[in-house]
């Protein structure tokens, strides 16, 4: 009898040895799952952005054929005054990439204006950068005010 309790005590349970071998395999698989996890969240952070300024553009379009082809002469808080075109200015968030040395820029609404889509494309304070001047071909133009790239390795001010 008292050995078929000692044997039953043998057979429950994980050894030590087993314990660790699951530990170093459940670490193992962390230190890879880690890394594609944080640049899946980067990317989704960049294509959020994407689709903020095809809608920025979209909500110009239809005030530019609304207006008679005139585009907005201000910061485009026109947009969202009476949420006809949009309910809100949308975030422009430009997620920091450590390969391309981009530090990044925090989400932001701000709309900043500039004379010339050239002037704009100075700029790296990751707003949405307008181009308000009526006598520039360029008017109406919107675009991200970073000068650094995304994760496909395309300047953010170009697109």
């Amino acid at each position: 009898m008292l050995k078929k309790i000692a044997d039953r005590s043998r057979e429950r349970g994980f050894t030590l040895i087993e314990l660790m071998i699951v530990v170093a395999i459940i670490g193992i698989l962390a230190a890879i799952a880690i890394p594609k996890f944080a640049d899946l969240v980067r990317k989704a952070q960049e294509g959020k952005t994407r689709g903020n300024l095809t809608a920025m553009r979209g909500a110009l379009s239809i005030y530019y054929g609304d207006n008679d082809g005139t585009y907005p002469q201000d910061n485009l808080a026109i947009l969202t005054t009476n949420t006809k075109y949009l309910k809100a200015t949308p975030q422009a968030h430009v997620p920091a990439i450590s390969t391309e040395n981009n530090t990044g820029h925090a989400a932001t609404t701000t709309v900043t204006t500039f004379a010339t889509v050239a002037a704009s494309s100075n700029t790296d304070t990751g707003v949405w950068a307008y181009v308000d001047n009526t006598t520039n071909s360029d008017w109406g133009d919107v675009r991200i005010g970073c000068t650094h790239n995304d994760s496909k390795a395309t300047v953010w001010n170009t697109r």
